[in-house]
């Protein structure tokens, strides 16, 4: 009996760990830009893979209300669901058409979710705790993807953007170099070859004109990375160009196609080479 009694309570144990390990259901939260977006029909679905969106705490934080700080879901959720829609037309990955919005929370969570993407980084403050947790989800075989985010000059006599992400980034992984990916890289190569890129510019192409964001330093795109020691891309920097907004935009025809088809070939390569390398 003692021995049964034995069984029944390991089984408890790893039957309550299995729960606790399990992934977050998808939520919704609130948004800088969007109120009531619509659900796809596919919201629920059980699927194999999403690409996870990082909640994190800002430069902006200290001024927000609490709960109130939001650089984060800047073009969330029309960008994140638009986006999704496309890997299911133009990849075999077996995806839902919603996003899954993950905390650095020192939880399991974020072991769940491969693919991370990470939008106006520019403006993001990591505690130390987060980056912990960063480098460890990286150290893993997770992917960052971090877009959005522009020149090189201080902002309010301050602090450059590219700074700013540099700040967090570098206490994240202090010993490793950013480097400009080269053209043979195989995350260029992996569905579409891609050896001919360009910048692609956000929304506000629309108001002011121009394809860049930040002076001079934010004319010209940067496609970079950090390595692990197997040399695989861990964390993918897209600088100087706004492909949140290329797909967040992609139906729309005042929105130029060839930037958004650049940007979703782009999403398919980062993606199947995260799961293929």
């Amino acid at each position: 009996m003692r021995f049964r009694s034995a069984i029944v309570l390991v089984g408890a144990v790893l039957g309550l760990w299995g729960v606790l390990r399990a992934q977050r259901p998808f939520k919704e939260y609130q948004a800088m830009e969007y109120e009531n977006f619509p659900l796809p029909a596919d919201w629920n679905q059980k699927t194999e893979w999403t690409r996870a969106r990082l909640r994190y705490p800002s430069v902006y934080a200290r001024y927000s209300p609490p709960g109130g700080d939001l650089n984060w879901t800047i073009d969330y959720p029309r960008s994140d669901r638009h986006l999704l829609e496309g890997v299911r037309r133009l990849t075999r990955i077996d995806t839902r058409s919603v996003e899954q919005i993950v905390d650095l929370d020192g939880s399991d969570d974020i072991y769940n979710w491969p693919m991370l993407y990470a939008v106006e980084v520019g403006h993001w403050v990591l505690p130390d705790d987060q980056v912990a947790q960063l480098r460890e989800f990286l150290l893993r075989g997770g992917f960052l993807m971090v877009d959005d985010f522009h020149g090189d000059e201080p902002y309010h006599n301050v602090f450059s953007e590219w700074q700013v992400f540099r700040a967090s980034m570098d206490k994240v992984f202090p010993g490793r170099i950013i480097e400009d990916l080269d053209n043979s890289n195989p995350i260029f190569h992996t569905i579409y070859d891609l050896d001919q890129r360009f910048q692609v510019a956000g929304w506000q192409w629309s108001q002011t004109g121009r394809e860049y964001e930040a002076g001079e330093t934010g004319k010209v795109p940067h496609w970079r990375a950090i390595y692990d020691d197997k040399g695989r891309v861990m964390v993918a920097i897209c600088h100087n160009m706004d492909l949140g907004d290329a797909w967040e935009w992609s139906d729309d025809p005042r929105y130029p196609e060839r930037w958004a088809s650049l940007a979703y070939r782009i999403a398919m390569n980062y993606f199947v080479y995260d799961l293929t390398h």
